[in-house]
């Protein structure tokens, strides 16, 4: 499997953590949480995350102060994440070790931007590049390429396409991948995974189905040139 990035939300609101939690894992990250900066180092030393996300206006414990011991501790890069919004504020919380510094409120995807940039610097041998076989998957800019050629996919076609290869030479059962993609409490149709298989066969050119093979009764297979 692919390597897999730790991130810690600290903050002491509970909607920001649960927001930041929900949509970090459907991106494929480990998350942890702490509402305080006493319990973020408490935490720290047994997550091992590769990013902090950190408030600053805490109980016990505030940002700045953490930002401050977190090097003691951990080589993690820590992003501000905050409603304190002056130029003083930002330079602060620069000077006190932070990498990167986003004003609250703010858009999810340029705080996904600003993780995967600090990711690519920081931790260039965990990037989550792979080649298999004619595929080279990239976690961090959630792409695939056939051929050194992008796929133009959906985020559900990416998770699906990126699940089957990384179980490349297996064959998957409709069921593994229906949880694995949309969750044991999925309620929708009953031949989605059906539907997005032939949506990947048609971006693959896969017409003949020697790339996605169905295996009759048991799922689908995958076939690389790794063997």
């Amino acid at each position: 499997m692919a390597n897999k990035f730790r991130i810690l939300i600290v903050d002491d609101d509970a909607s920001i953590r649960q927001m930041l939690s929900l949509g970090l894992k459907q991106e494929g990250y480990d998350i942890g949480t702490a509402d305080n900066g006493k319990k973020a180092l408490e935490i720290i030393p047994v997550f091992e995350p590769h990013v902090i996300i950190l408030d600053i206006m805490m109980p016990v414990m505030d940002g700045y102060e953490l930002c401050e011991s977190i090097p003691e501790i951990s080589g993690a890069s820590i992003i501000m994440l905050t409603a304190k919004d002056t130029s003083k504020d930002i330079v602060k919380g620069l000077r006190l070790g932070a990498h990167d510094y986003l004003v609250k409120p703010f858009h999810f995807e340029e705080l996904l931007a600003r993780i995967e940039v600090q990711l690519r610097n920081r931790f260039p041998d965990l990037s989550g590049r792979r080649t298999i076989g004619r595929f080279t998957i990239d976690e961090l800019k959630k792409s695939i390429l056939l051929d050194n050629q992008p796929l133009q996919l959906s985020p559900t076609e990416y998770k699906l396409l990126s699940y089957l290869l990384w179980n490349s030479n297996q064959t998957l059962s409709k069921e593994q991948i229906l949880i694995h993609i949309w969750g044991y409490d999925f309620e929708g149709e009953d031949n989605i995974v059906e539907v997005y298989i032939r949506y990947l066969r048609e971006k693959l050119g896969d017409l003949d189905h020697t790339i996605i093979k169905t295996v009759r009764g048991l799922g689908y297979h995958l076939q690389t040139e790794q063997q």
